[in-house]
């Protein structure tokens, strides 16, 4: 497993940096698999638990400070929620948080049964980029997830969030647990990733491996 300061060029960074110039518009949120848009434009989607920060992200991601809802209540997004870029050149999708979350159990369990289906069925995505908190690491609902990828040999990366929040040491020490346990995961792409959404962080190297992936 390797990190990504030595993994991108200046070409991938500029690459990068050249898919997001364009405006980003929300599109639609799904809650059923019969409200998915037609399977034409390929797709990259956000995956992580409940308040892992993945509206931040993807609002630092795009330059775009409300394009995603962001908020302090766990479970906030319920829907798959589609973006586009003005270029009409790819969707972000932004799923629902999975694990905790302040929702009735019933709705939770609705979502869950959405993601596995969307996993399971969806041959425009490209990569699913699944955020763990750096001040945490892997827990067991991040587990799950990444065992019904493997399951469905969709491609996915890490991206550690908040990477502002440890200090060095804690840092270097969840970077290489994280990179251990996912070291013989097969669908898992070898490249660990950290971001600070409120930093700017790693945004540059997560946007150049978006950019590679189409």
């Amino acid at each position: 497993m390797i990190t990504s300061e030595r993994a991108f060029g200046p070409k991938e960074i500029a690459r990068g940096d050249q898919l997001f110039r364009c405006a980003f518009a929300f599109v639609k949120g799904v809650v059923a698999l019969e409200h998915l848009p037609p399977m034409t434009l390929p797709e990259i989607a956000f995956a992580g638990r409940s308040n892992v920060g993945k509206s931040s992200l993807i609002n630092a991601l795009t330059h775009h400070g409300k394009l995603a809802r962001t908020s302090n209540t766990p479970g906030r997004t319920q829907e798959l929620n589609y973006f586009e870029d003005a270029a009409k050149t790819f969707y972000i999708v932004d799923m629902p948080g999975y694990g905790y979350a302040e929702a009735p159990k019933a709705k939770v369990e609705a979502w869950t049964q959405l993601i596995k289906e969307y996993l399971r069925g969806r041959r425009t995505l490209k990569r699913v980029f699944v955020l763990i908190d750096s001040r945490h690491g892997i827990k067991t609902t991040d587990d799950e997830i990444l065992d019904l990828l493997d399951e469905c040999a969709v491609s996915y990366q890490i991206v550690l969030t908040k990477a502002d929040k440890p200090n060095a040491t804690e840092m270097t020490a969840v970077r290489e647990k994280t990179s251990g346990l996912i070291f013989k995961r097969p669908a898992a792409f070898p490249l660990l990733l950290e971001t600070s959404s409120v930093a700017g962080d790693g945004l540059a190297e997560l946007r150049a491996a978006i950019a590679g992936c189409l």
